[in-house]
């Protein structure tokens, strides 16, 4: 599918396989997943905008390609789109961060809103929707229509672990939005569960399970 990245990555794979590990403990979990996050973002941004600045070394002046500010800001879906922050900033520790809360109803399976804080002039930035998990697309599609609402016209979507089902609506749902994946799964289970994934990526990342 057109604007669907799925990274193929040796050093990706042999951490997702500890991250899925249930013997994983919440300090490791959440490391695994910054570290993850960083890898993906090295790819999700190479398109960002930049400008050219000259700097000088110690042997002379050059003209090197730089960031432009205020470009890009990151909006993890809370609250397991937090644990993907650090990741991002790692490499780019300048991003503006934004937050939507959302919750999965458990009977509906359909995402309920409860939260959301934007950077100023998020309208004329990318902005990078952040959430470990793609399974059902209800989340992301939810957070990439409220941001199209506050008139932001440029949106990528990071996920480590996803769900074809997930994958397909979310691309259905938005063309327009890059989507970038660390590595796609089976299926979906019954309850809407990602099959192999990993268990609920919040309740690992801050030990409430």
């Amino acid at each position: 599918m057109q604007n669907v990245t799925i990274i193929n990555h040796p050093l990706i794979s042999h951490k997702v396989a500890m991250l899925r590990d249930h013997n994983t403990n919440t300090k490791q979990f959440r490391e695994l997943v910054e570290e993850i996050t960083t890898l993906v973002t090295y790819e999700a941004f190479k398109d960002i905008p930049t400008v050219t600045k000259e700097v000088t070394t110690p042997l002379e002046t050059c003209k090197q390609q730089v960031i432009a500010d205020n470009t890009v800001a990151v909006i993890p879906i809370l609250r397991a789109g937090l644990g993907m922050v650090n990741g991002v900033h790692a490499l780019f520790p300048t991003a503006k961060v934004g937050h939507i809360g959302m919750y999965r109803d458990e009977e509906t399976c359909q995402p309920q809103e409860y939260y959301c804080k934007l950077p100023n002039g998020i309208e004329n930035m990318i902005a990078v929707v952040l959430d470990p998990m793609l399974a059902t697309g209800g989340s992301a599609i939810a957070a990439v229509d409220l941001l199209k609402k506050r008139g932001v016209t440029k949106i990528k979507c990071m996920h480590i672990i996803a769900a074809p089902e997930g994958i397909e609506k979310l691309h259905k749902a938005h063309p327009d939005v890059q989507i970038y994946c660390a590595t796609c799964d089976r299926c979906l289970n019954q309850n809407s569960y990602i099959l192999p994934g990993l268990g609920d990526a919040g309740d690992r990342l801050f030990g409430t399970k």
